[in-house]
């Protein structure tokens, strides 16, 4: 899906107030580029789940990452599948 130049303008915005924005914390939003084992990968994500619950552009992030079917991390306090669900046939939505 590609961005209008208005959309991309409210993203710059809302992106530049995110709590993940910090060095120290944008780790635990991604899987590493190598194995992780379940228990360490559960960890990583309350951690990064519970950064968003604090953040002031938590519903801008979850709304991109829905709109743009973006599939790898943690946005706006959910995980992948946690979008995935979100997103299902069962619930009404569509991408």
């Amino acid at each position: 899906m590609a961005l209008s130049p208005r959309n991309d303008l409210d993203r710059q915005v809302w992106l530049r107030d995110a709590a993940c924005r910090e060095p120290e914390t944008a780790a635990v939003f991604y899987a590493p580029p190598r194995f992780e084992r379940k228990e360490d990968r559960l960890r990583r994500e309350r951690s990064a789940k519970a950064i968003c619950a604090h953040c002031s552009v938590r519903h801008q992030c979850l709304e991109f990452a829905i709109e743009t079917g973006e599939t790898f991390g943690v946005w706006g306090g959910l995980t992948e599948s946690e979008r995935s669900e979100l997103n299902s046939p069962s619930l009404g939505r569509r991408r």
